[in-house]
């Protein structure tokens, strides 16, 4: 079986530290020479000039393809594209267009008055400047303001009508639960890549945490593995196997790419990618 193709999800840095971890991780996983790289958005648009600085300079410095998080949040229809303009002007042209979270405490998504409503009027507004190549999210168990899975599928089916090349899945734990979606979404008559969102888990209680507010569904005998794993001081080596299984079983159904989301620590994703196959190159050079 040959190796997958592979991506990884960066978030920006807030600060000095952040930034030595965020060039660190470019560094580990540069050299698997990944189909393209994304740089996150906060929720709120809390990190918005942070994403642009960052986005350019790995742009400038690393040699990959950059590919910037923009959302719909907390600006005008003006500001949005404007910042779009910004990463044309700096050489980027991939966008992963989303309708981003709403701010830290403030419950559901609101539109600002001038902004865009939603993630597809941001996808049409894009693809009408020709400048770029729009990927977008995708939910294997249905957006929580969706009113159910079928209304989640035909959500995406039109972001590809918008204009949308391709498709990053929000992380899932089980292999079923992504392949009954690609199946789905087949079914919808959706011939676009869906790529699966893979997260690693460096952290049990974080992620089952993160899993929660985000409705991705954790079994039980995940939560009682990590548990004994815990007790015995393995749960690095049983993160590294559950992720390499999932990700085997998929590519055993077909699917070829995957997206790692890094959370900026590359040791786990790293491990994995070398567990699947893929193989490592020439270091990526620092810049002086």
């Amino acid at each position: 079986m040959t190796a997958p193709n592979i991506s990884f999800e960066f978030f920006p840095p807030k600060n000095l530290e952040a930034s030595f971890r965020l060039w660190d991780t470019v560094q580990v996983l540069a050299p698997m020479q990944p189909r393209f790289v994304s740089v996150t958005y906060g929720a709120g648009g809390t990190t918005r000039e942070l994403t642009r600085d960052a986005v350019a300079t790995l742009h400038k410095s690393s040699g990959l393809n950059v590919a910037a998080h923009l959302t719909c949040v907390n600006a005008t229809k003006a500001e949005t594209l404007k910042i779009a303009d910004d990463f044309a002007a700096a050489g980027v042209s991939d966008i992963v267009a989303l309708r981003g979270d709403p701010p830290k405490g403030s419950g559901r998504f609101e539109a600002h008055p001038e902004g865009f409503a939603n993630s597809i009027e941001l996808i049409e507004a894009l693809a009408d400047t020709g400048k770029f190549n729009i990927r977008v999210g995708a939910y294997p168990e249905a957006h929580p303001d969706a009113a159910d899975q079928a209304a989640n599928i035909n959500w995406l089916k039109a972001k590809f009508e918008a204009g949308a090349s391709e498709a990053l899945t929000q992380f899932f734990f089980e292999p079923e639960t992504f392949l009954r979606f690609r199946d789905a979404c087949v079914k919808a008559g959706i011939d676009k890549p869906i790529i699966p969102g893979i997260q690693p888990i460096e952290n049990w209680k974080g992620i089952r945490n993160f899993a929660t507010r985000c409705g991705a569904t954790f079994p039980t005998w995940l939560q009682d593995a990590f548990e004994k794993a815990e007790r015995d001081g393995r749960e690095e080596l049983l993160a590294t196997a559950l992720c390499t299984e999932l990700c085997d079983k998929l590519r055993s159904e077909g699917v070829d790419r995957f997206h790692f989301y890094t959370l900026n620590r590359p040791e786990l994703t790293r491990d994995v990618c070398h567990a699947l196959g893929v193989v490592q190159n020439a270091k990526l050079e620092k810049v002086a």
